[in-house]
């Protein structure tokens, strides 16, 4: 088995994941139920002068036949008593004292901050995280994401905490920004020993048509929430990425956003994450959910002959790069197993009307016109010959001197494996940034490439 042990700034936990500073961490007997099933550690919901919370205050969006792709919240931090949550996090470090339990707190004024920080670490938390990335009511009293939002604030709050915290002090980031960079930075400059993120995403889930009012209503009206799920992964793997790749983020990551799956996990840890944090999964699915995180993380890195989990740290960072240095002699071209295809023409409509009109159906000898090229208009295709288990004249062909090898066709099939993307030989590698650099990025009468 590999050790999935990690230190996050001083802070240890037996493995990489950890709840989030939400509704799963609200409480001592939560805590300790999801300690019980294997996690590694959590971030308590977020403690502050404790808040009134309205009813409802959860929106979901469905996709095909999966739930809660996307999940909306109206929540907003504690609303049980500070001296309740401080009994309990006692509670829960004399019974798992090698388990991560991290502060994640809210509060105003320096001397607030100084107050709560005392009060949480006399309870025996290991860290602090500083929610600077509630997008809804707690920012609107300038708390929550009005700080994240500001890279001077945020700097001058983080620095208020490292005057009074004796424990680490992780910062969290709101996404509700045009560059992560800058409260990324904002987090270093301040102190912050370590970044989490990305906090929700500011967001309307939808509409009750019926009644004409947003969701999640409340009475006769609803407010804007914070959008987390599976739908916000790829915008958290982005920001994670552009902090773990700047040289100036020395400060190690814990990844929030969509995952749930061991391989969500390790795509994080790829990117540059040290721990991993999970919120809606856990919603959704319950704590026992960890069990597969752990065994599908731990097969992984066994398959890769990684002895530990912060092997994988940072393995994809060196591959993300910006667009002008990608290889433009890198080819593919979509190649369709004709013994594997149902005939459902998904990818004739696709390549047609969405991409570069390089799939056709019918005699591969001539291209046939654009109003024979769907499955209504076999009166006037040829004489079908079986090939695999269907017509022939219903398995599109590939034109593969027209193809850019846009992957649309692939990612339309329904069908593993029918479809793949081949290599084609390649040229000398050449990136946009060197034919900048060689006076070739224009064409003659200065028409750019």
């Amino acid at each position: 088995m590999a050790d999935l042990s990690i230190d996050f700034c001083g802070i240890k936990s037996p493995n990489p994941f950890w709840l989030a500073s939400a509704p799963p961490a609200n409480s001592g007997d939560q805590v300790m139920r999801a300690f019980d099933a294997g996690w590694g550690g959590a971030v308590w919901k977020t403690l502050g002068d404790p808040i009134v919370n309205v009813s409802s205050r959860f929106g979901a969006v469905d996709y095909s036949n999966a739930k809660m792709m996307g999940l909306n919240n109206i929540e907003l931090i504690t609303d049980r008593t500070l001296d309740a949550n401080l009994r309990e996090i006692r509670e829960v470090k004399k019974r798992f004292p090698k388990h991560a339990v991290i502060a994640s707190l809210m509060t105003e004024t320096k001397n607030d901050w100084k107050v709560l920080i005392k009060k949480v670490e006399d309870a025996g938390c290991d860290g602090l995280e500083l929610n600077f990335g509630c997008p809804h009511g707690m920012c609107e009293r300038g708390m929550g994401s009005s700080v994240g939002q500001e890279p001077k604030l945020l700097a001058e709050i983080t620095s208020w905490t490292k005057e009074f915290a004796k424990t680490p002090v992780l910062v969290k980031l709101t996404p509700n920004t045009g560059d992560i960079l800058e409260p990324g930075l904002a987090a270093v400059a301040g102190g912050g020993d370590g970044i989490s993120l990305i906090n929700t995403i500011k967001s309307i889930i939808g509409i009750d048509l019926d009644r004409m009012v947003p969701i999640p209503r409340v009475g006769t009206g609803s407010s804007n929430g914070g959008y987390c799920g599976p739908a916000v992964k790829p915008i958290a793997l982005h920001m994670v990425a552009a902090l773990a790749r700047d040289p100036n983020i020395k400060i190690p990551i814990s990844g929030i956003g969509g995952i749930s799956t061991w391989r969500d996990a390790a795509e994080f840890i790829a990117l540059g994450c040290t721990s991993v944090q999970v919120c809606t999964a856990v919603m959704h699915y319950g704590f026992r959910i960890v069990r597969d995180l752990i065994d599908g993380l731990d097969r992984f890195l066994n398959e890769q002959g990684m002895k530990s989990v912060m092997d994988l740290r940072g393995r994809a960072i060196d591959a993300y790069k910006e667009w002008g240095d990608l290889d433009l002699n890198y080819k593919v071209v979509a190649k369709i197993d004709a013994n594997k295809c149902i005939g459902c023409q998904l990818c004739v409509a696709a390549c047609q009307d969405g991409a570069h009109q390089c799939i056709f159906t019918g005699p591969n000898d001539q291209k046939r016109p654009p109003q024979a090229h769907y499955p209504n208009d076999m009166a006037i295709a040829p004489k079908p010959q079986i090939v695999g288990k269907i017509a022939g004249n219903r398995v599109p062909w590939v034109d593969e001197p027209e193809c850019v090898g846009c992957n649309l066709c692939q990612l339309v099939c329904p069908v593993d494996g029918c479809i793949t993307m081949a290599e084609m030989p390649e040229d000398k590698p050449e990136t946009w940034n060197d034919r900048v650099a060689q006076g070739r990025d224009k064409q003659p009468g200065g028409i750019h490439d």
